[in-house]
């Protein structure tokens, strides 16, 4: 199974070449899209945004700091109360240098060919002004802390050690740890971080004996887990199975989501990425029934558009603005607690995979990173910090942080698009993602009782493949992170109905009062 079908099954869906621009609109679509409260839809949590990156990151102490003005300020344009994931395949291979006399633990190298394994071949030491500065960046963002321990290569007292000095410096900004990341591949190949035969019964007893180990010498640790990539039935199976003394810990389940991959594969187009998943609506509702059975979230803790560092042309296009803005907001609607999106520096995303550059493999136009094109903020040293186009989707997406959701009924009609609504006094919020390329749509919008006036957002470009160009209410992001909306049309309210014209390969945000 590859990593697309972690929770979900791959979408059949025929391959077809990339436009290089929005075709010539078809004739439109007219529905009707009605609200309705709905006492049984979840609330969406303000911490719901989050970002992913490699744990190795922290071998730049300079990078999570406060001092890195640009980084604070693009994480806080997208959420002032996100979640910073840290983890990864680097995670597995870091190690935490506590003092001069902790030693580097031995480097794991697989057997076999090498060029076959998508693992790194290094170490990375993590020293304590790391995390010392870590803490800083979370005061001066806001944001939250997921922090992944290295149990692919480690022990319980490293893994102990290591818990303890995060605990001490992040204080209660600190969710939870996660142990290891992606056990399910462990026994692969391409992993090669355990044996063949090693199997889901071994990881939680595995990951008893580190997580007993962390909590005798951090009293108050909570954990997340078990953070798999492609085996869904790990996750129910984890909640069911961690052992009674450790169960009260685990506040979280958490697991893996690439809607493609790899990027040297012809089937992955962006015209398959925006068919979106059918199978994401009955996987989440049964991992989402598991957790709330059990008194705990689920947490969508790494993903992206495409696995393996994302496709150059898809990855950092628009498309990957409107797949990220539809599917946080389809995660949210059916009560997942927040999403995390990968990217970061190029050199630590390769370094993660390996050394292996997939995503080079079908450029078509000189690049600027060897990797991490899916990344939300571009953020390669001595260049200029800058916001995708994916990051444009997210800002979209945690308008709704906050709000309960509603009930929005709409018949599509055959049309490629998605709507989400959400009350949040004094506001209702309405998110409409035209993913189909061709058909615009006209939207009358039903049930809104007590509304008075009404603004809508536009997030737009030139094509879905574009790469620069990108706008979100009429302005696009500029350096330092600075924006806001410069264009809000005026929807005129009548007999509680509006009219809403989306144009195809559109997204627009309606904010009622």
């Amino acid at each position: 199974m590859n990593r697309r079908d972690f929770l979900f099954c791959a979408v059949a869906a025929a391959a077809s070449s990339c436009h290089r621009a929005i075709a010539s609109p078809a004739p439109e679509f007219s529905a009707d899209l009605t609200l309705q409260s709905d006492p049984s839809a979840p609330m969406v949590p303000r911490t719901f945004t989050g970002l992913s990156y490699e744990l190795a990151q922290l071998t730049d102490p300079t990078f999570f700091s406060r001092d890195n003005r640009d980084l604070v300020a693009y994480f806080r344009l997208l959420s002032t109360n996100g979640v910073l994931r840290l983890g990864g395949n680097t995670s597995e291979f870091c190690w935490f240098k506590s003092s001069a006399s902790i030693a580097a633990p031995k480097l794991h190298v697989p057997p076999g060919n090498l060029d076959a394994n998508w693992m790194p071949h290094q170490l990375f030491q993590i020293n304590p002004e790391a995390i010392d500065a870590l803490a800083g960046f979370l005061q001066a963002t806001g944001w939250r802390l997921i922090y992944g321990l290295n149990f692919g290569n480690s022990t319980p007292r490293r893994a102990a050690n290591e818990a303890a000095y995060v605990a001490q410096k992040i204080g209660d900004r600190l969710e939870f740890f996660q142990i290891g990341n992606e056990p399910d591949l462990y026994r692969n190949p391409s992993n090669g971080t355990r044996p063949p035969h090693w199997e889901f019964t071994d990881y939680v007893k595995e990951w008893a004996g580190f997580a007993a180990a962390i909590a005798a010498t951090v009293p108050s640790a909570r954990f997340g887990g078990p953070d798999v990539a492609a085996s869904s039935d790990w996750i129910t199976r984890f909640s069911a199975q961690v052992p009674p003394q450790l169960a009260s810990r685990v506040v979280t389940l958490t697991g893996h989501y690439y809607a493609e991959g790899p990027p040297d594969d012809p089937r992955v187009t962006l015209q398959r990425l925006l068919a979106g998943n059918p199978r994401i609506s009955s996987e989440t509702n049964q991992i989402v029934a598991a957790a709330r059975a059990s008194r705990r979230t689920y947490r969508m803790t790494e993903g992206n558009s495409c696995y393996r560092g994302g496709k150059p042309g898809m990855s950092d296009a628009f498309a990957a603005a409107l797949w990220a803005g539809d599917y946080l907001l389809e995660l949210a609607s059916l009560g997942c607690a927040g999403v995390n999106l990968h990217g970061g520096r190029s050199a630590f995303l390769t370094a993660g995979l390996g050394g292996h550059t997939p995503g080079m493999n079908v450029a078509t136009t000189p690049q600027s990173v060897h990797s991490g094109f899916y990344s939300p903020i571009q953020s390669e040293p001595g260049r200029e910090v800058k916001a995708m186009p994916v990051f444009y989707g997210m800002v979209l997406a945690n308008q709704f942080s906050g709000a309960k959701m509603l009930r929005a009924d709409c018949d599509l009609k055959g049309a490629n698009a998605t709507f989400y609504a959400a009350r949040r006094e004094p506001e209702t919020l309405i998110a409409v993602f035209n993913k189909d390329e061709l058909t615009p749509i006209s939207l009358t919008i039903r049930g809104l009782m007590n509304a008075t006036s009404a603004s809508v957002w536009r997030m737009q470009a030139s094509s879905l493949d574009a790469t620069e160009g990108v706008t979100l209410a009429g302005a696009q992001i500029q350096p330092q992170a600075k924006w806001s909306p410069r264009t809000t049309e005026s929807l005129k309210v009548e007999n509680e109905a509006a009219h809403l014209r989306v144009p195809n390969a559109s997204a627009a945000l309606v904010i009622l009062k």
